[in-house]
């Protein structure tokens, strides 16, 4: 049995991993999913506290909203907070996607594996 890294998938001629090794890598995953959120959050964040001219709060709650695809809560007045926000949406429908699928992998890799693999 040849032994992989722990950031790469086992290919369909290895075994599935056993659970507690499955667990960490779900870990990992989420971990990197959940650092992607909070740096997406921290932009849109910035971007809407000073080119919205939004309170602290409020930004975070645009963010939030923007970022999930829910919409905006608040009126962009200027011009420059205004294409923030159209980029920052462009932004977060792919972020969300993205992230999305990272957070998704490790289970969907898992049951592919488990559906593909050779009992010799």
């Amino acid at each position: 049995m040849t032994k992989t890294h722990p950031m790469r998938l086992e290919n369909r001629k290895q075994k599935v991993i056993p659970l507690p090794s499955f667990l960490l890598r779900v870990g990992r995953y989420g971990s990197f999913s959940i650092l992607l959120i909070v740096i997406s959050l921290g932009i849109g964040e910035i971007g809407y506290h000073t080119l919205g001219h939004l309170n602290w709060v409020d930004s975070f709650h645009m963010s939030c909203m923007i970022l999930t695809g829910m919409g905006p809560v608040a009126n962009m007045t200027s011009d420059a907070a205004k294409l923030f926000s159209s980029f920052y949406a462009l932004y977060s429908g792919v972020a969300f996607l993205s992230i999305t699928a990272v957070f998704f992998a490790p289970f969907i890799h898992r049951l592919l594996h488990i559906l593909q693999v050779d009992d010799n």
